[in-house]
């Protein structure tokens, strides 16, 4: 991470990323990309359907491969690149037959590197193979939730799933959130950690990087009217005036207020759920 000087009081505490280390283009492969106009909270109607987005610097779309539909064909990283779209950077891939990829990079990913999507690789950093394939104890990413599905979870920057055990038809996964749940063993996963690990001590600083982020002011709801929040009103400062916080339309929030649907399909594959804190392990 990058620090500075505090020349003023958005500088004191403001942080960036050194790119220069492991960035090595400034432009992306142009087939691979593409305009467009972001939602930005906003649904087909113009209505905002979430809070506290707009605005924000033009982007440019980079095509990334989920699917990992090229099997047992080898890949060359040509160039790590970065991605507004995502906190995690990026590789294109030169497959033998020519075609050009984009995919997320895992940590130790570099120039020159190979990539393959193959059941009878050996188990290395950065190949891709069912979890059944995979040894327990290795980090993974990039895991489908479904056989054929393309790669859901475990995206962002910094993470990794671990394996557990093996069960049968199912694979045992801690996932970041310190949920252990099972998995169907032929589902695909990269073994690896996602890149750019440094993503979670970024410091913004100042309202402005939030605005070229798209992210809007966030007004508190003790500053607001009672008829705007449930927590406004009164004479100067006041408390909530409720037991548990709640939200602009009146429902819990925060507090280890659960929101997950209580029978939802998937409750099934969860073995452990998540522990909720600062000491979650």
């Amino acid at each position: 991470m990058k620090n500075y000087r505090p020349t003023t009081a958005s500088r004191r505490h403001m942080t960036t990323r050194s790119y220069k280390k492991v960035v090595t283009v400034s432009t992306p492969h142009k087939t691979l990309t593409k305009g467009g106009k972001r939602a930005v909270g906003r649904n087909s109607q113009g209505r905002i359907t979430s809070r506290h987005m707009g605005g924000g610097h033009k982007r440019k779309f980079r095509e990334i491969d989920f699917t990992y539909n090229k099997h047992d064909i080898p890949a060359k990283v040509e160039t790590i690149e970065y991605d507004p779209n995502r906190s995690s950077y990026i590789a294109l891939l030169c497959y033998a037959d020519g075609e050009r990829r984009y995919t997320t990079a895992h940590k130790d990913m570099k120039v020159g590197d190979t990539f393959i999507v193959s059941e009878t690789a050996k188990p290395e950093p950065g190949v891709r193979m069912p979890l059944r394939n995979i040894p327990i104890g290795l980090a993974i990413h990039n895991i489908e939730t479904k056989p054929g599905a393309g790669a859901r979870l475990i995206r962002s920057a910094g993470t990794s799933a671990t394996i557990l055990a093996q069960d049968g038809t199912h694979t045992h996964l801690k996932m970041p959130s310190s949920e252990i749940r099972k998995l169907n063993s032929a589902v695909w996963a990269t073994i690896g950690v996602v890149s750019n690990e440094e993503h979670q001590l970024l410091t913004l600083g100042k309202a402005g990087r939030s605005r070229w982020l798209g992210k809007r002011p966030t007004v508190r709801g003790t500053a607001m009217n009672p008829v705007d929040h449930a927590h406004g009103g009164g004479e100067g400062r006041q408390g909530r005036g409720h037991r548990r916080a709640r939200s602009i339309f009146g429902k819990p929030t925060g507090k280890g207020h659960k929101t997950r649907s209580p029978k939802k399909y998937s409750d099934s594959l969860i073995v452990s759920r998540r522990k909720v804190g600062k000491r979650r392990k």
